[in-house]
């Protein structure tokens, strides 16, 4: 039997499954997904659904591939349901990416339920709760620019689509005139890939001056190399 919920990731369909199944008074799940918004509703009607008996829970979290903030509310809750329940709980087998937030923010990867990782002592923890803010900022920095990368990547693709049609270049080709459009025009690429698509449908606007001339160049660019 599984849990689930729905949260959007960088525009795609997002969802985290626990599976679980119970030995005796033994409480055994596993996570799969990604531990965003949303996650802790899903842990918390698996944990209503355990039977009374049950005295030891314990997650393997290997399955779970991504992890943000929403995730330590994740562990705050099965933390709190053991201490409400008086039962032992453990979260185990961390990964990848969430296994990096769990040392940026000082939590045992071992298991981050066993309380924070002792700082090295007083002289330092201030030198080391910076150091971690900024290792965090950083991570959440490439976190949004992979959501937007994914978010981005279909109507890239289409565009690429588009000027392989119109211009007779390859893939590859198609994604350099892009790029160097968005280069030249000073625009993200996302917001060029979107003006070459838009500008294709039944009476779709023209791309802004600016990206006109800079895919113009581009293009050019790209004849001057065949040529």
């Amino acid at each position: 039997m599984t849990s689930a919920a729905h949260t959007p990731l960088a525009g795609r369909p997002s969802a985290l499954v626990i599976d679980g199944r119970v030995d005796a008074d033994r409480a055994v799940l596993a996570p799969r997904g990604e531990l965003v918004r949303g996650c802790a509703d899903v842990l918390a009607a698996k944990l209503a659904g355990l039977p009374t008996g049950v005295r030891r829970i314990e997650l393997d979290m290997s399955g779970v591939e991504f992890m943000d903030t929403a995730g330590l509310s994740f562990l705050e809750h099965l933390g709190d349901h053991g201490v409400r329940h008086g039962i032992e709980v453990a979260a185990a087998n961390w990964n990848g990416q969430p296994r990096r937030i769990l040392e940026l923010v000082g939590l045992d990867t071992t298991d981050p339920l066993r309380g924070p990782v002792p700082e090295p002592g007083p002289a330092a923890s201030s030198a080391v709760a910076l150091e971690r803010a900024e290792q965090l900022r950083r991570l959440q920095e490439e976190v949004e620019q992979l959501r937007q990368a994914i978010a981005s990547r279909p109507v890239i693709d289409q565009a690429r689509g588009i000027l392989m049609a119109t211009h007779a270049c390859t893939s590859d080709e198609a994604w350099t005139i892009l790029r160097e459009a968005s280069q030249l025009s000073n625009t993200k690429l996302r917001v060029v890939a979107a003006a070459v698509t838009a500008s294709t449908g039944t009476d779709g606007p023209p791309p802004p001056q600016e990206v006109r001339t800079a895919l113009r160049t581009a293009i050019a660019h790209r004849e001057h190399r065949e040529g």
